[in-house]
């Protein structure tokens, strides 16, 4: 089964991501999203919907729009099309502990008639219409998966009207779904905030402390938590 790995790595009693239904086929409009998620260390996981479940690949430094920029992503197992709207706090010591906040989502299409075949030769063209992420991209698999390992790719933004030099991680750092940061989704859903913020920029941070009234109500019910990483006195 496709999601087989993607539930065996999870507690769902313990955990608030979706299991996910029954695979279905993929609609004529197929989804796609980004997830910056602060678990041991910050990523960004790319996923495109396709054969009824989200691919899915972790991008350490997140998706640049600059074409000379040549981000790493490690193939994951594939995740279910309900992850695709999940933002919220994963239990520390569950897989993947931590903040995942939306970071960009939309749909894509792909530039090649046969998706299947162009994963398999390693080298699948797209275009994205997302909030952040829009125009000609590419995936192109650098070394295929050791036994038991995962295969390396690079995720490339090609020369178009949407290229830029910015930093998009840096310029947009606010999840498109609740304008949050890390460390808000954190706050309002009891996790770890001072982990959080270690993903958000620091001048997005020190807005926060400087007007604490921006921070919105936490949800009744969850406590925050924060661990000082300063030594004890």
């Amino acid at each position: 089964m496709a999601l087989a790995e993607y539930r065996r790595k999870r507690r769902f009693g313990v955990t608030p991501e979706p299991a996910g239904g029954k695979q279905r086929r993929s609609a004529r409009r197929l989804v796609y999203v980004v997830q910056k998620h602060r678990a041991s260390r910050l990523h960004y996981d790319f996923r495109l919907e396709w054969n009824g479940v989200l691919l899915s690949w972790a991008v350490p430094k997140g998706p640049s729009l600059d074409p000379a920029v040549k981000r790493l992503a490690m193939a994951v197992e594939d995740h279910p099309l309900e992850y695709a709207t999940f933002e919220g706090v994963i239990p520390e010591g569950e897989y993947g502990g931590g903040t995942v906040m939306v970071w960009d989502r939309g749909t894509w299409t792909p530039d090649v008639p046969d998706v299947d075949a162009a994963l398999r030769k390693g080298e699948l063209k797209f275009t994205l219409h997302g909030r952040k992420l829009t125009g000609s991209w590419v995936l192109v698999r650098t070394r295929s998966a050791a036994p038991g390992g995962r295969a390396g790719w690079l995720l490339i933004k090609h020369r178009d009207a949407a290229v830029s030099t910015d930093d998009v991680t840096a310029t947009e750092p606010r999840s498109v779904v609740s304008r949050r940061l890390l460390a808000e989704i954190a706050w309002h859903e009891g996790g770890n905030v001072e982990k959080a913020a270690s993903g958000d920029p620091p001048g997005e941070i020190q807005k926060l402390i400087a007007e604490p009234r921006l921070v919105r109500q936490r949800r009744r019910g969850t406590r925050a938590v924060w661990h000082s990483s300063r030594p004890a006195q």
